[in-house]
């Protein structure tokens, strides 16, 4: 392995977020469109092989495909076996179109799953996703995924005041002595969706107090709490500097641009039509230009901590 990918504030790139596509078969409320403004050629099996090829030998061994949804990707499983040998790859769906393919993608090198999955009410899900009638598929996504080993299964639940405050408990049910994980996740402030945030920390403190043990991973300022056999982690992206100063990962869009940050786009690294010489020395550029886009005094990790084994 050649010399680590390391920022000009001490952080190691570790880790690729792979946007494979700007399209999508739902228009969920939240979706900030994993940062992207604009849309042009997708990323193709080669450009995605290669990248990760020469990422890999600077200890990136961490890859995480993304979308708009990835699973209208065709070639996705072409994509899987074109990668290098990486320690963890791991795919975020809103899981509509992951049943018949989930053994596939399994046998083809995925190594896990997140799922979106902000309720199990029918309505509301057709509310949120503004589709209607897909909640009987994603559940069905999720039983295929655990039947392929795609575990642990993330469900990410994004917390939505006045929608699904009262679903948690539910969700934890649901999660209960399988291997799943829940994910509350507070609501970014994208494209104006603010009005539906909800304040997290009345659902964080009651966790706590019920918890059997809980834990906070180090890199995100995330505490898993085991409830029971149940376990949950609360996520908030919001104004988390400590998130920001502890960042490992380097995001590629849709089109084949490196994005350092996901709230930028103004310093965005097109990589398209380079050779692997070239690729290399603008993925060494785009490290050195990342920066944390929140920079205030971090807040201080409780006692029991432990450090992050996985991305969310």
């Amino acid at each position: 392995m050649q010399d680590s990918l390391v920022d000009t504030y001490g952080r190691r790139v570790t880790s690729l977020r792979m946007s494979l596509t700007n399209r999508c078969n739902l228009q969920c409320i939240y979706c900030h469109n994993e940062g992207e403004s604009g849309s042009g050629k997708e990323i193709a099996v080669d450009e995605i092989a290669r990248l990760a090829r020469i990422a890999s030998k600077y200890g990136v061994d961490r890859v995480k495909f993304s979308g708009g949804e990835p699973l209208l990707r065709r070639d996705l499983e072409d994509i899987l076996r074109a990668l290098p040998p990486l320690r963890d790859v791991s795919l975020t769906t809103n899981g509509t179109l992951l049943a018949p393919r989930a053994k596939k993608l399994k046998d083809a090198g995925l190594d896990r799953v997140n799922v979106s999955l902000d309720t199990m009410n029918s309505s509301r899900f057709d509310c949120i996703t503004q589709r209607k009638g897909q909640l009987g598929h994603v559940m069905e996504g999720i039983d295929a995924a655990l039947d392929a080993g795609l575990t642990p299964v993330k469900l990410n639940m994004v917390y939505l005041k006045g929608i699904n405050e009262d679903e948690v408990e539910h969700m934890i049910e649901f999660v209960r002595g399988r291997p799943l994980v829940l994910q509350v996740i507070e609501l970014m402030n994208f494209h104006g969706t603010f009005k539906y945030h909800a304040d997290i920390s009345a659902l964080e403190k009651s966790l706590k107090a019920r918890a059997d043990d809980y834990r906070c991973r180090e890199m995100h300022r995330r505490t898993k709490y085991y409830l029971q056999g149940a376990e949950v982690e609360i996520v908030r992206p919001i104004d988390n500097s400590e998130f920001c100063m502890n960042c490992n990962r380097l995001r590629v869009t849709s089109d084949f641009k490196l994005k350092p940050c996901l709230l930028r786009n103004d310093n965005l690294v097109n990589l398209r039509g380079l050779d692997d010489d070239e690729l290399e020395k603008a993925l060494r550029y785009a490290v050195g230009i990342r920066e944390p886009f929140f920079k205030a005094t971090p807040i201080a990790i409780p006692k029991k901590a432990e450090k992050a084994t996985s991305d969310n």
